[in-house]
């Protein structure tokens, strides 16, 4: 079943109503802003790399409003256990039963603050449900409701007492990238009290309605070429000189939902080799482990991932449509 172009209109003219509501909250940040809903509407996951002070919380807040959703902030740290995350079971002296009392997981948006702070035993507690939106706790499988977004954040300057994040965490999150500071003009309008307090907007949709997106996003017809050019440059990741591992399946399979879910977003019912363009650097960078030498030479993880978009050819508009 193919999305109808009916179907991608309402869904990008409900994309941009999203992002605009968003935005009112993050002001200039309207390219993050719309990376975050893709990875939201393509069941995936966000890394932010930032300083402090960046608006990172007022984001997470603003989605879930946006959408009518729940939210909730674990602040990591080198005490944190994987109960304090996932919840834990608390007997009842009085029924003589254990009663589950969920843990801040169970929400519909959760802002894992500096979440290489925690130790990887606590790293480990987001790994199922990044992967399969459930936990299991006591042998007890619970699901944590749809929609689901973990925004992660973590802190690229202070590395002093942080636990570096391991491969098949890095890997579960769709994308990485970062909000930066604001533009000029942007810093004016935020200092003259222009950004809209996140408990003051008003939700666009319901989660059910976002549910109801990202199944048609997943409609998105997507050519063969276009499947056979994501294949190529996940090849170019594997064989490029300064990569010692390169692109897994799963971040494949992940820029192909996000590219169908940005295809849908500009009111398309067909994803083009653009899309593939647009979202290659913050869904397939972090999934690279480079040379050490090349770490040493100052080549960076966007910038091999750069160089194999200028290697692999694209296939050409009349083909790939």
């Amino acid at each position: 079943m193919t999305i109808t172009q009916e179907q991608a209109t309402w869904f990008a003219q409900t994309f941009g109503q999203l992002a605009d509501n968003v935005e009112r909250a993050v002001l200039g940040k309207r390219h993050v802003v719309e990376l975050v809903l893709t990875a939201m509407l393509s069941d995936g996951h966000v890394l932010l790399e930032d300083v402090p002070g960046t608006g990172k919380t007022s984001l997470a807040r603003a989605m879930a409003q946006s959408v009518q959703g729940t939210n909730t902030r674990i602040q990591f740290t080198p005490d944190l256990l994987p109960g304090d995350i996932t919840g834990i079971s608390v007997y009842d002296q009085k029924e003589g039963v254990f009663e589950f009392h969920a843990g801040p997981i169970f929400a519909n948006i959760v802002l894992a603050d500096e979440i290489n702070r925690a130790s990887p035993k606590t790293q480990s507690a987001l790994l199922e449900v990044m992967e399969e939106n459930r936990v299991t706790i006591d042998g007890v499988t619970r699901p944590v409701g749809v929609p689901f977004l973990v925004l992660a954040t973590q802190n690229p300057v202070e590395q002093a007492g942080t636990y570096r994040l391991p491969e098949a965490q890095l890997d579960r999150f769709m994308m990485r990238t970062s909000l930066g500071y604001p533009d000029h003009a942007a810093t004016v309008r935020i200092l003259d009290g222009a950004a809209v307090a996140t408990d003051e907007l008003t939700a666009v949709i319901t989660p059910q309605a976002l549910v109801g997106m990202a199944d048609l996003a997943a409609q998105v017809y997507v050519d063969a070429l276009v499947l056979d050019y994501i294949a190529r440059l996940v090849d170019g990741t594997r064989s490029a000189d300064e990569v010692r591992l390169g692109v897994s399946i799963r971040g494949a399979l992940a820029l192909t939902r996000a590219t169908r879910s940005r295809a849908a977003s500009q009111g398309r019912t067909y994803a083009t080799p653009d899309d593939v363009k647009a979202l290659a650097v913050p869904v397939l960078s972090h999934r690279l482990i480079l040379h050490p030498e090349a770490e040493f030479d100052g080549v960076t993880q966007e910038a091999v991932v750069g160089q194999v978009l200028l290697d692999v050819a694209p296939p050409t508009r009349r083909e790939a449509v």
